[in-house]
């Protein structure tokens, strides 16, 4: 799945493999998260003009270990990379300090 898949081609793709990584984040004890920023509106003025939560390609997962909230890069390490793994086209935040951001690259954007 290139270049030359249409966007909604890969919204269908990230929403499977984002369930997946969700259910991957529960199989570890302790572990629970919220979404933030899912879908952004095209008409948002804040945030990057172009970003792949406008285009529904990315999502920020929000992660709790023991109920405490998790702001480091460092904690959502070993979710990045197992996302990282799943397609060619996953792409992980905390390659560009932003740990919690997790997307399928589209035109250039990651």
């Amino acid at each position: 799945m290139g270049g030359g898949v249409r966007l909604r081609e890969k919204q269908s793709l990230f929403a499977r493999l984002l369930a997946r990584l969700l259910l991957r984040m529960e199989m570890d004890e302790g572990v629970e998260y919220t979404l933030g920023e899912v879908e952004r509106r095209e008409t948002a003025t804040h945030g990057h003009t172009r970003s792949l939560h406008k285009k529904r390609l990315a999502v920020d997962v929000h992660l709790f270990i023991g109920g405490e909230y998790q702001s480091s890069t460092e904690a959502h390490k070993p979710y990045g990379e197992w996302w990282e793994a799943q397609h060619e086209l996953c792409r992980w935040g905390g390659r560009f300090n932003d740990g919690n951001h997790y997307s399928l690259a589209h035109e250039g954007m990651r």
